[in-house]
């Protein structure tokens, strides 16, 4: 979040991947509450773990939500706290629409648990996709990609991967291995975005071409050659790299 914590910065981070991380939270938030009550004699840890999670969903990640909505979709003038109020409604109900959306969808196919889980732990994609439409760079510090990465991974990898897992279910090797380079791809990519820019991966034939203010030009241009900000004379020999030509041909230091 202090990463992010303006407007510009906040506009480049992905929504789609923080809500599909507050559910997560959620979730965590509500099996580890459950297994609590369920195991009588390790309530107060999981009670703790819970209590934590919920603070980390309820607070920080809708929060978080919260600033990369206001910044994707700032207010006009003609718009009230009316208007505002609506939308907040429409994003906390589609929130917990989607959370409980998400339990009875688990719930009708838990025979697939392993496919869904894959889905959720997708949630690196939708920020990776919105790298590369608005072309932003750095939305996310490194630090924070690798530490949820791993941490993200903890919990399946335990329960699936290790064979005494207190939850008695039999491992699958192979499924954690597949879950683990799956969201260790994401982590890739996302930090190759963030260090050679985010359309690195694309061909440069299918990337639009894009106009280049530090171009050529000729000296017998019928513009002013002083700089439209400082009004200063600009020096227009081919070896100066001192100053921008604009679309428009007006020229700034």
């Amino acid at each position: 979040m202090e990463h992010s914590n303006t407007q510009s910065g906040a506009a480049k981070v992905s929504i789609l991947t923080i809500g599909q991380q507050a559910i997560v939270d959620a979730y965590l938030c509500l099996i580890h509450l459950t297994a609590g009550i369920l195991v009588e004699s390790l309530f107060n840890a999981f009670a703790t773990a819970a209590f934590f999670k919920f603070v980390v969903f309820s607070i920080f990640e809708m929060r978080y939500l919260l600033a990369i909505w206001k910044a994707s979709r700032p207010l006009s003038n003609g718009e009230g706290w009316e208007a505002m109020r609506r939308e907040l409604s429409v994003l906390y109900s589609r929130f917990y629409g989607i959370l409980l959306g998400g339990i009875l969808l688990m719930y009708e196919f838990h025979n697939h648990l392993r496919l869904i889980l894959l889905l959720v732990y997708s949630f690196w994609i939708p920020q990776i996709i919105t790298n590369v439409v608005r072309d932003s760079r750095k939305p996310l510090h490194p630090h924070y990609i690798l530490g949820i990465t791993i941490t993200r991974l903890a919990i399946p990898l335990y329960i699936f991967g290790c064979p005494d897992n207190f939850l008695r279910i039999e491992p699958d090797q192979s499924w954690c291995v597949c879950l683990a380079i799956f969201v260790g791809l994401q982590a890739a990519i996302l930090l190759l975005q963030h260090y050679f820019g985010s359309l690195w991966f694309i061909p440069r034939q299918f990337l639009p071409e894009k106009y280049c203010y530090y171009r050529r030009f000729t000296h017998d241009t019928n513009h002013s050659t002083d700089c439209v900000i400082c009004m200063t004379a600009i020096d227009l020999s081919p070896r100066s790299n001192d100053c921008m030509a604009c679309e428009c041909v007006t020229f700034i230091y």
